[in-house]
């Protein structure tokens, strides 16, 4: 156990420079579990990967189940984007999110971050970068965020270059 703030025990793992690192076991949809419990290799966090090895590595974990890790190799990407591409990563990332949270059973979060994935990802519609399919990822996103909220528990997995 490492000390909070307060001089209190805490059980959050801490880096080098104080900052919260849970270095707890997590199942394929992230969710921490039990100290000691077997779980899912984690995506280890500030790996610099192209664009095109971002995007294969964030599908095959979409493809796989595993949104969240997607969103933490799409997170990576969206930190270290220049500046005319960094929206379109943050909400690639939040698209994974949302995913995400309808898997977890989570509508209000899965719809949210649904739909601000969308907004973030649609100025890149006329031109997109990297050939993502960006029209079918908003049709996608918006169409399940719909179905969401109207009790759909499983949404298909979005494909971030279309059905190629």
């Amino acid at each position: 156990m490492s000390s909070g703030g307060s001089g209190e025990p805490t059980d959050r793992d801490r880096d080098a420079v104080g900052r919260a690192r849970n270095e707890r076991p997590r199942d394929r949809l992230g969710r921490p579990l039990p100290r000691g419990v077997p779980g899912v290799p984690r995506q280890p966090e500030g790996v610099a990967r192209s664009p095109e090895q971002t995007l294969l590595e964030a599908q095959r974990l979409l493809d796989d189940g595993m949104p969240f890790h997607a969103h933490e190799v799409l997170e990576d990407a969206w930190k270290a984007a220049p500046e005319a591409t960094r929206g379109l990563w943050k909400g690639l990332a939040q698209l994974a999110v949302g995913a995400t949270h309808a898997a977890r059973g989570n509508v209000a979060g899965a719809v949210a971050l649904l739909r601000r994935g969308a907004d973030h990802i649609e100025p890149y519609r006329d031109e997109p970068p990297h050939g993502i399919d960006v029209t079918g990822l908003l049709r996608w996103a918006r169409d399940h965020a719909t179905a969401v909220e109207a009790g759909a528990d499983q949404l298909p997995v979005p494909r971030l270059r279309g059905a190629g």
